[in-house]
């Protein structure tokens, strides 16, 4: 797996989330005196995988660069309930107003990070990769592939923009699998492309067409064994459509090279942490 990388945006995606919090100034924090110092900690209440220490960070740098942060883990690194994440010193106020901001992006993007583990685990010992999709939180998509790159998973296209693929209502559009092909790669010579198949011959015209990568649609368990011996190393093939955790193991069996979740970005749950004060 490749390195994540931080999102150019990053800076952007905490400066637009302190204006949604914070506004005109944050009115109840305004009630500490401007002079008070502070020192807190963050604990995970449940185990999982940290990501989103670089939000975190650039929340209170962003307030006040007097705030001091020292982490005890690494985004990417698993940890366990009651763990110590980190502890802040700076003054009382500015504190209290990141909190909440700051805090969103760390159990979003860890949140991410371990269903992302939890995907990639069940593969583990096969020649198969779990790939995210386009279903992420509108404004965290950069934030949310770095999470699942973080957890040990690998990213799909980023956008529209950056990769090709043909999809059922492309293929209607166009009149033939071939004929959205050849249009494709007029339009955009050079991009990756891929092509969505809903059955072996479907993948025989997607094939006979010189398409690399094929994204098997809502295949059965026997589909995809089918397809694999069919394809016979001609084309990368990528199963998608409603993968569970509880499948992914022998859906990865059958010898497809990746598959697809969208649940590793859309069906969120953030890890439960606690930003507290020390006495």
């Amino acid at each position: 797996m490749a390195t994540p990388t931080l999102p150019a945006d990053l800076e952007q995606q905490v400066q637009r989330a302190l204006a949604e919090d914070v506004g005109s100034g944050d009115l109840t924090s305004a009630l500490v005196p401007p002079e008070r110092w502070a020192r807190a900690q963050v604990v995970t209440r449940e185990d999982g995988v940290l990501c989103g220490a670089p939000w975190f960070d650039a929340v209170f740098r962003a307030l006040d660069r007097q705030v001091v942060v020292n982490w005890m883990h690494r985004d990417g690194a698993r940890i366990k309930a009651d763990n110590l994440l980190c502890t802040l010193s700076g003054p009382a106020r500015v504190l209290l107003t990141g909190e909440r901001t700051a805090l969103n992006f760390l159990q979003t993007l860890s949140g991410t990070a371990t269903t992302a583990r939890r995907h990639a685990d069940a593969v583990a010992g096969t020649r198969c990769t779990v790939l995210d999709t386009r279903k992420t939180l509108p404004g965290l998509r950069t934030a949310q592939k770095y999470a699942v790159a973080c957890g040990g998973c690998a990213n799909h296209r980023m956008g529209l923009y950056d990769a090709v693929l043909i999809k059922e209502n492309h293929v209607v559009a166009a009149g033939s699998i071939a004929d959205a092909v050849r249009a494709a790669r007029r339009a955009a010579p050079g991009a990756r492309l891929e092509v969505e198949v809903e059955t072996l011959a479907e993948l025989d015209e997607a094939i006979v067409a010189g398409v690399e990568l094929v994204l098997l649609d809502d295949f059965s368990l026997e589909e995809l064994r089918a397809a694999v011996v069919h394809s016979a190393g001609r084309a990368r093939l990528e199963a998608s459509g409603g993968v569970s955790l509880d499948a992914l193991a022998a859906i990865a069996a059958t010898g497809v090279d990746f598959v697809s979740v969208g649940a590793l970005t859309k069906h969120l749950h953030a890890l439960d942490l606690s930003l507290r004060f020390e006495a």
